[in-house]
């Protein structure tokens, strides 16, 4: 039997993981892809793919920054977040048949986690991502 110190310090590590934006994971099933990741840029392209992928990268000036981004796809519907300081905000919706180019979001120096969240099944899309 756990004791009542064990429980509570199990209660207090989860609830900082939470609280840091550690608790991003990415869940998908996709078909021919490829994604690339570094400490300033992500890239995504693919056939199809169904679910979350998080790409997390490093705002290393001071200075406040937008996140640069692409993103294509032939069909379906996908929602990309940015989390900063562990604030999960909409960064842009992109949908069948659309290309976009822009920037956006809000970061200073840090961590940030891009979230590409799909409406069922995308396919025949690209992402990039850039920060800095």
């Amino acid at each position: 039997m756990r004791s009542a110190a064990t429980k509570t310090i199990s209660c207090l590590a989860a609830i900082i993981l939470l609280l840091s934006g550690c608790g991003y994971r990415s869940h998908y099933r996709t078909v021919a892809c490829v994604r690339t990741n570094t400490a300033q840029s992500a890239a995504l392209s693919f056939y199809e793919l169904e679910g979350v992928m998080v790409f997390k990268m490093k705002q290393k000036t001071q200075s406040e920054g937008e996140i640069r981004y692409s993103a294509q796809l032939e069909t379906g519907t996908a929602t990309v977040y940015y989390d900063y300081m562990g604030v999960k905000t909409e960064l842009f919706t992109v949908c069948g048949g659309e290309t976009l180019d822009d920037h956006g979001g809000y970061i200073e120096k840090g961590t940030v986690y891009i979230i590409v969240e799909t409406d069922g099944v995308c396919e025949n899309g690209a992402f990039r991502f850039e920060v800095g």
